[in-house]
């Protein structure tokens, strides 16, 4: 049984995509998507909006969740010791809203296998899925980078693109069906 450690935004849930939704609905202007690629996050926002709006109340909670995450984590969980390990104490109030989303989503997580951190350096697992190199460059264990836009041009570690890509590197014998 190993241990995975799962990052939460932008691997379980498509923090980008909601980002890009708000910006619209909060200022008129749709982003495309691919300005984002390679870029750091949020910089593809006007100077201090995108803080801004990581930073409202209700914006973690409504964050969608990443295609087939669900059904691979639940599938991981079987034989493998799962936490969600998310870097949530730069967003204060985003602790109780990634609670509330994780239990409505991922009621199969127990609360003890929750961890909100400031630096993820006290991990130990013997995986971490995670789409910051800040996060895996550190971990002792098998870093595994899920891809997201500001990591595009990372290759320094194994990559997995979307959650049946996770389901294929881990051998599970149930890989979700689109």
């Amino acid at each position: 049984m190993a241990r995975i450690a799962i990052d939460m935004d932008n691997v379980m849930a498509d923090l980008t995509q909601h980002l890009l939704d708000v910006y619209a609905e909060q200022y008129g202007i749709r982003v495309d998507p691919s300005a984002l690629d390679n870029v750091p996050e949020g910089s593809a926002f006007p100077e201090g909006i995108a803080y801004k709006i990581l930073q409202s109340p209700g914006f973690f909670r409504g964050i969608p969740v990443m295609r087939d995450s669900q059904e691979v984590i639940k599938s991981l969980s079987e034989n493998h010791e799962i936490f969600v390990v998310s870097a949530a104490m730069e967003f204060p109030a985003s602790l109780t809203e990634k609670l509330s989303w994780l239990n409505e989503h991922f009621p199969f997580i127990s609360w003890r296998n929750i961890v909100f951190c400031g630096a993820k350096t006290i991990v130990e697992a013997d995986y971490m899925i995670d789409d910051h190199d800040k996060n895996l460059s550190t971990f002792k264990g098998q870093p595994i980078l899920f891809s997201a836009p500001h990591n595009l041009s990372l290759s320094a570690y194994r990559r997995v693109n979307n959650w049946k890509e996770v389901a294929q590197y881990f051998a599970l014998d149930t890989v979700p069906v689109i």
